[in-house]
């Protein structure tokens, strides 16, 4: 049984959410069971919950709503669209630091630190941004997601944009779907990268591992990455590249496989580690080493465009030091825009 997974757009809603899940149903499982079908196929929800989404409607096999028992021939096509559970709508205020990079009447751009879940699911209930900005933003509880337009994953740090407000955030999604919002991010890489390149793969569920994404999935979603070196290093005998990578698209985990797709995974990278050298094994550092450093949008009000820069956080400074770089070898817009900041504080 092939697992396939499809994003459906919500223009109020994450720009990358997969709103259903489609399954191609094979045909050595016929006389099988839906809910038993359902159960082996996605192991990370529970027989009970795949069974109530079935009695609500919320699965159809070949476009038809049907029972939990009802028996499949093989080659169908069968979809199912999660359902919010009680506990998604129990988000409470929490109060979390939250680094704000600027504010007003219409949006809010935070600096994530690594570490922070964005949104809470299964397994981070609490502890969130999300929760975070219930707590220091009230208003945000009136919002989808609390104003939250796109994510970052737990262990990537850096620059994102919420809305404060309904026409805010349509607008904030609009810009993310047509590619219009500037999002530049520092990566360290294992190996000797080019100066330059553009990485054109699509981007969709790995099919062996529902955990992982796979560049250049049939079913995946078309993607862009362009990067330039901006330094090389080296830890003990293996090479290490600086790079900057800027986002055409936002698919989840995009700069993470797209890079490890041309041989260069990211330094610290618990997931996608293909060629990694084994050195990598005494670098202590276990998280991608990856941060959103620069912002650029169209302000959904006055419709000036505006641009926000920060540094890395301490430990990805740390790390500079460790691969033979220094804070020099950093894009010099960030650490300006990151010292007239400071000033103002």
């Amino acid at each position: 049984m092939a697992l396939l997974q499809t994003p459906d757009s919500n223009p109020i809603d994450y720009i990358d959410e997969e709103d259903f899940i489609a399954l191609e149903i094979s045909h050595d499982v016929q006389g099988e069971r839906l809910d038993k079908i359902l159960a082996a196929a996605l192991p990370d929800y529970s027989r009970n919950r795949l069974k109530a989404w079935v009695e609500a409607g919320a699965v159809t096999v070949d476009g038809k709503v049907t029972k939990a028992r009802h028996l499949l021939r093989g080659g169908e096509s069968v979809k199912v669209f999660p359902q919010e559970m009680p506990e998604q709508f129990a988000f409470e205020p929490e109060n979390l630091p939250l680094e704000v990079v600027h504010a007003d009447a219409d949006i809010l751009v935070i600096n994530k630190p690594p570490g922070l879940v964005v949104h809470p699911a299964a397994g981070n209930w609490t502890g969130t941004l999300l929760n975070a900005l219930l707590f220091h933003y009230p208003e945000l509880k009136l919002l989808p997601r609390a104003g939250i337009v796109h994510r970052l994953d737990k262990d990537t740090s850096g620059l994102m944009v919420v809305a404060r407000t309904a026409h805010a955030q349509t607008a904030l999604v609009r810009q993310l779907q047509d590619h219009t919002v500037g999002r530049r991010y520092l990566a360290w890489v294992w190996g000797e990268a080019p100066s330059q390149g553009k990485v054109l793969a699509t981007v969709g569920r790995d099919q062996r591992d529902r955990l992982r994404m796979a560049a250049g999935s049939a079913q995946g979603k078309s993607a862009a990455t362009l990067f330039r070196r901006l330094a090389k290093g080296q830890f003990k005998t293996s090479q290490v590249t600086l790079l900057e990578c800027r986002l055409e698209t936002g698919r989840t985990h995009q700069i993470r496989v797209h890079l490890e797709s041309l041989g260069y995974p990211l330094l610290g990278d618990q997931v996608y580690r293909k060629k990694t050298p084994s050195s990598a094994k005494e670098l202590p550092f276990e998280r991608q080493a990856l941060h959103a450093y620069a912002l650029s949008l169209q302000h959904p009000v006055s419709q000036e465009t505006l641009t926000w820069f920060r540094l890395p956080p301490d430990d990805l400074l740390a790390l500079l030091l460790q691969v033979g770089m220094t804070e020099e070898d950093l894009p010099k817009e960030a650490a300006l825009m990151a010292s007239i900041a400071n000033d103002h504080r």
